[in-house]
């Protein structure tokens, strides 16, 4: 088997974790501002404290095989990507301050909402501002970043950037549904729909919008030799959004996260389709930015070990702390 081609979906496999995961409880900051009670509040984050700083592992794991797997695409994404990048995570650091203060915060716990608020739509922003510039492309010359440092202000950018929070706070309302019982579940199920067809727009919008722009991804989806596999992709789409809003219509716990998600992996799905087989799109393929085989090998023998840890321990977190956030719960 191809080890540059096991590596890759490695990282797929991690990205695709880490957006799944670490989605929701970022989309329980950005419905915050729907929820103004306090004691509510205290509900939604001790739904998520107990794993939202495992759920970031993926993002490490990603990262870290990028590394190891494909160095040329790490240096050049990152110094291309820089500015997005240290956004987010500034974002995420007055994200997590925010879980460790606000829970023993008085006279300043409106300001630490506002930071959970912030540092989550801020981050679920750049994150897709990056998904965005790199999906256009990161201008590249003798393996090196030959850009300008602000390429990647675009309105393509921006807009997937808003797209990305719109699945985040879907995530994090069917999330909630799962975890939430009574009044407060109610007037969850009442935001998945509409947020629901808010995505399906960004989607649409996406596909419509990537092949007017990348004749090779147009060529990809509708010249290619395999292009009647991708048919369905866009039919899967309009089946889950059609069981999603049946089970808000019956208003079901644990399906609409699951319908939620399967709109996500599509989603994902057709972006690894328009990119393949470029590691980073149209400039580099996946075996031009490739290690060299020996260090793909001696790192593959690391991560057959560090993946079943990660699912074991992540598995473990969510099977502790399974059922429902009784009223009154907080986070220490």
């Amino acid at each position: 088997m191809d080890v540059t081609v096991i590596w890759a979906a490695i990282i797929a496999l991690g990205l695709f974790m880490y957006i799944v995961l670490d989605g929701f409880d970022l989309g329980v900051g950005m419905i915050f501002p729907f929820f103004p009670d306090e004691a509510e509040r205290d509900m939604m984050m001790h739904s998520i404290a107990p794993v939202w700083d495992g759920n970031e592992t993926w993002l490490v794991l990603g990262g870290a095989a990028l590394f190891a797997a494909f160095p040329l695409v790490y240096s050049t994404v990152l110094s291309a990507l820089y500015l997005p990048i240290v956004f987010m995570l500034v974002c995420l650091i007055f994200r997590g301050v925010s879980f460790e203060i606000r829970g023993k915060a008085n006279r300043t716990k409106n300001l630490w909402n506002l930071a959970f608020i912030c540092g989550s739509a801020g981050a679920a922003f750049f994150q897709g501002v990056i998904l965005g510039a790199y999906l256009h492309g990161i201008p590249v010359k003798d393996g090196a970043f030959a850009g300008d440092p602000f390429f990647w202000v675009t309105p393509f950018s921006f807009f997937t950037g808003m797209g990305l929070m719109v699945t985040y706070a879907l995530q994090g309302a069917t999330y909630l549904v799962m975890k939430m019982d009574g009044d407060i579940q109610a007037r969850l199920h009442d935001l998945v729909w509409p947020l629901t067809l808010t995505l399906l727009g960004f989607m649409i919008a996406v596909s419509i919008w990537t092949p007017l722009t990348d004749a090779q991804v147009a060529s990809r989806w509708f010249e290619s030799a395999f292009r009647y596999r991708l048919y369905p992709v866009p039919l899967l789409v309009a089946l889950a959004a059609a069981l999603m809003y049946r089970a808000v219509k019956r208003n079901l716990d644990v399906a609409p996260f699951v319908f939620c998600n399967v709109l996500v992996l599509l989603g994902y799905i057709g972006l690894l389709i328009s990119i393949w087989p470029y590691a980073i799109p149209n400039s580099v393929t996946l075996w031009d930015a490739a290690s060299p085989h020996t260090s793909q090998v001696f790192a593959l023998v690391g991560a057959v070990v560090i993946i079943p840890v990660i699912v074991v321990y992540t598995t473990a977190g969510y099977w502790v702390f399974r059922g429902k956030v009784a009223p009154g719960s907080q986070y220490h």
